[in-house]
């Protein structure tokens, strides 16, 4: 039996803002797209949590057993100034700004986005398709929802028609939007405007003698709309309809929104069963913005190099850090929240350590069915968690109390004879597993905590002295001294002395 049958999963669908089990199109199989990276700057803190709550997504899948095709695309055209229907396009405009080619930028943007991806662990998905790779595609399904009368080209620009769509289906049914308030909302037209509606969205632009980024359609010279590669690309790779779509909430209205009634016109079906969002970034509880000075780029947060950090953090007590809220809750970020997460990565960093290290070597067995017991309750919290909606918060408080356990052992408060060898297997597969596949927090050991370690060991080897020579008020004045920084020391047989982080 494969795990995603013993611990079924529930996920929260934005499209009904509720709690649903999870159910996929094929057994066994997962389709998921989300939407990638504009890929004109450099990737900055928000970004970040957006691909790892995806991340997260993907490995508990796999974890479970299923199969997955996780599709994540490259926006490198048609991503606007105001992320509609008017202004230059980013890309274009960086290229001119720099007098680079526009594909320069892209490649080197691309490349910082994957290098900081890396950096925090995050897996490459399994298809990583580009809007520019894909302009065939999107020209035709822009002529087929022109044929269907549901889109109309002005001056050579197409627009798609929101009103004639409404007639027939809901738009607004993932933002809880009406088409009437959209209506009374924003500009009004004036006398040049294209379109017929104000709530119209483009599916492709005529290019103006300026713009550097076009291509040959049956409307002139232009580029595609921001909306239609990802409806292009997430059908081609995983079908009309499939199993999960995500992305920022910043994305759900109007670029998610606009999917559902792309894909909706040109195929007839709704395109996506479980929607899902992650939230935002706060500083300080205050909006995350370039303007207020409180945001951060990955680079900033690992050196240290920003003036509301103290010092510099590693990718794992980054990444630790955001698994600690729920990917649907707002986050706030701060250089104490920071401190507190390095602190408690390293314990469970520790503790993966020590763990992959212990095999089992009792002579002679004793089970105590109350620990037994206690450990297999452990091992099932960190599904149950992980199952309902990928609550790494929950599921991260359950690796605390294993970690105890791990150190517990270690010490021999918790002697290998108390515990049945199954469920010890079970056990050390069970932190491992997640801590490592499902979570992504790899052992991660700077310079600084190799210092640390070597500082630690030396002043442990002084006690041990001390207290062969009987010198009882250094042995405890360097106990209490250590537990005054948060390093506690535990005695075990034979007079082996291990340390772990409070």
């Amino acid at each position: 039996m494969k795990l995603y049958e013993t611990f079924p999963l529930s996920l929260t669908n934005s499209l009904s803002g509720k709690k649903e089990v999870f159910t996929p199109i094929t057994p066994g199989f997962v389709g998921m797209y989300v939407c990638g990276p504009t890929v004109y700057n450099n990737v900055h803190l928000g970004n970040a949590r957006t691909f790892l709550s995806f991340d997260i997504i993907s490995r508990y899948l796999r974890f479970l057993g299923y199969k997955v095709r996780y599709v994540r695309n490259i926006t490198d055209v048609g991503h606007l100034e105001n992320d509609a229907d008017e202004g230059e396009d980013k890309i274009g405009k960086k290229a001119r700004l720099e007098q680079l080619e526009p594909m320069e930028i892209v490649k080197r943007y691309t490349e910082d986005f994957h290098s900081v991806m890396r950096q925090f662990n995050i897996l490459p998905p399994s298809i990583e398709p580009s809007a520019t790779g894909h302009i065939v595609e999107q020209i035709q399904i822009t002529q087929k929802l022109i044929e269907l009368g549901l889109a109309y080209e002005t001056n050579g620009s197409v627009y798609f028609d929101v009103k004639k769509y409404n007639l027939s289906h809901h738009y607004g049914i993932l933002s809880g939007r009406n088409i009437e308030d959209l209506m009374e909302s924003g500009r009004d037209l004036d006398s040049q405007d294209e379109k017929r509606e104000k709530i119209d969205f483009a599916l492709w632009k005529k290019a103006s003698p300026s713009h550097i980024m076009r291509w040959p359609s049956p409307w002139g010279d232009g580029f595609p709309g921001w909306h239609i590669e990802c409806t292009v690309m997430s059908t081609k790779y995983l079908g009309e309809t499939f199993d999960i779509h995500g992305g920022g909430m910043d994305l759900k209205f109007p670029h998610h929104e606009c999917e559902i009634a792309q894909a909706t016109g040109a195929n007839g079906k709704s395109p996506v069963h479980y929607w899902i969002h992650s939230n935002m970034l706060t500083v300080n509880g205050q909006k995350m913005s370039k303007s207020l000075g409180n945001s951060f780029l990955p680079g900033e947060l690992f050196s240290g190099n920003h003036a509301m950090l103290e010092k510099g953090f590693t990718p794992m007590t980054v990444r630790f850090f955001m698994l600690q809220s729920h990917y649907s809750s707002t986050l706030d970020f701060s250089n104490e929240a920071l401190l507190a997460a390095e602190k408690g990565y390293k314990k469970l960093s520790t503790s993966l350590s020590t763990i992959k290290a212990i095999a089992y070597s009792a002579e002679s067995s004793q089970p105590d069915e109350e620990i037994n017991n206690t450990l297999k309750s452990l091992i099932a919290s960190c599904y149950q968690n992980m199952s309902d909606d990928f609550n790494t918060a929950k599921t991260l408080a359950v690796l605390f109390e294993m970690s105890s356990r791990i150190n517990d052992i270690k010490s021999g408060n918790l002697p290998l004879s108390k515990i049945d060898p199954t469920v010890f297997d079970s056990f050390k597969k069970a932190y491992i597993g997640f801590m490592e596949d499902a979570l992504g927090l790899k052992e991660e050991v700077s310079h600084d905590d190799q210092l640390l370690d070597g500082t630690i060991k030396v002043l442990i080897e002084l006690r041990k002295k001390a207290r062969v020579d009987r010198n009882y008020p250094l042995s405890d004045k360097i106990r209490d001294d250590l537990k005054g920084i948060g390093v506690q020391l535990k005695d075990g047989k034979d007079g082996e002395i291990t340390y772990s982080f409070e």
